[in-house]
């Protein structure tokens, strides 16, 4: 929920596992450094299996009892996590039940961002499971989204964000973002512009080449208007799908990010291919933007 002072806070999922708090570091650190308060959420889902065949199984009452108890303490931990790290971070709490990715999803509809972990995506799950939370929040949230990778990964000196631009509405939106995320730690912003040859090519690819370099030079012109200290490179990078074009170039960025959908995309797909492959690949934090 927006605060009373008008700031809409970081909302960030909490692992119920202790070991599991690079989402949760993330989303204190940028708290910190935006000054917004931070809202811990750990969402309860229903009772499934896990019982043998015969077992007396809890009662409602029983279960949903137990259920809160454990939840309360997962989120006690996580506000004694993050008065440690961050002690001056306005925080609140909201202990949920529900399917983890709707409860973050109505959570962003008040939020600056919502930040999840991603030691549950994988190609298979992230695809065909309804246990992923990363993909389907990243769809349809109202507000940028950060998957935050487990383990963690290694920058690189400069520190640095990459953004994939197309010249879709989403992809400015995300130069933007870019923008304004390297400004709060000091770092360099590498927008890319992947072209990809088709099978059968193009008739004059110099031409088709300098279109491209038009079309992104016209996303990032003016971009760091409202960030002067922000050096921003951009390059039209040929050859390679776009997923692995950015993937590589991530790989030791402070982040990645990208359009929820960009040019090309089908009316009624859950995630724009490149969105979704880079969720499933990237080993640095992922920033989808939508529009």
């Amino acid at each position: 929920m927006t605060g009373a002072d008008g700031r809409r806070p970081i909302v960030v999922g909490v692992d119920p596992d202790p070991e599991k708090r690079l989402a949760l570091s993330w989303a204190a650190d940028e708290a910190e450094r935006r000054k917004l308060p931070l809202r811990l959420v750990h969402a309860q889902g229903t009772p499934t299996g896990g019982y043998r065949s015969g077992e007396v199984r809890p009662s409602w009452e029983e279960w949903n009892s137990e259920l809160h108890g454990l939840g309360d303490q997962v989120l006690k931990d996580a506000v004694s996590f993050v008065e440690s790290r961050q002690p001056a971070v306005d925080l609140s709490t909201l202990l949920a039940e529900g399917e983890p990715a709707w409860i973050l999803h109505e959570e962003s509809r008040d939020a600056s961002l919502v930040v999840v972990g991603s030691r549950h995506l994988s190609r298979r799950r992230g695809l065909f499971s309804s246990a992923s939370v990363a993909l389907p929040l990243a769809a349809h949230a109202a507000c940028p989204v950060v998957v935050v990778p487990e383990p963690e990964h290694i920058t690189q000196q400069p520190p640095y964000f990459v953004v994939g631009v197309d010249g879709s509405p989403h992809s400015a939106a995300g130069v933007d973002l870019a923008v304004e995320e390297a400004d709060l730690r000091g770092a360099i912003v590498r927008a890319l512009y992947v072209w990809h040859p088709p099978l059968l090519g193009v008739l004059d690819e110099h031409a088709t080449v300098n279109e491209c370099r038009r079309v992104l030079a016209e996303t990032v012109a003016g971009r760091t208007a409202a960030h002067p200290d922000v050096e921003l490179h951009h390059e039209v990078v040929r050859g390679g799908h776009p997923v692995e074009v950015l993937t590589e170039a991530s790989e030791h960025a402070l982040g990645l990010v990208v359009g929820t959908r960009g040019h090309g995309g089908f009316t009624g797909m859950m995630l724009g291919s490149v969105s979704q492959g880079v969720l499933l690949h990237a080993r640095c934090p992922v920033i989808t933007v939508p529009v």
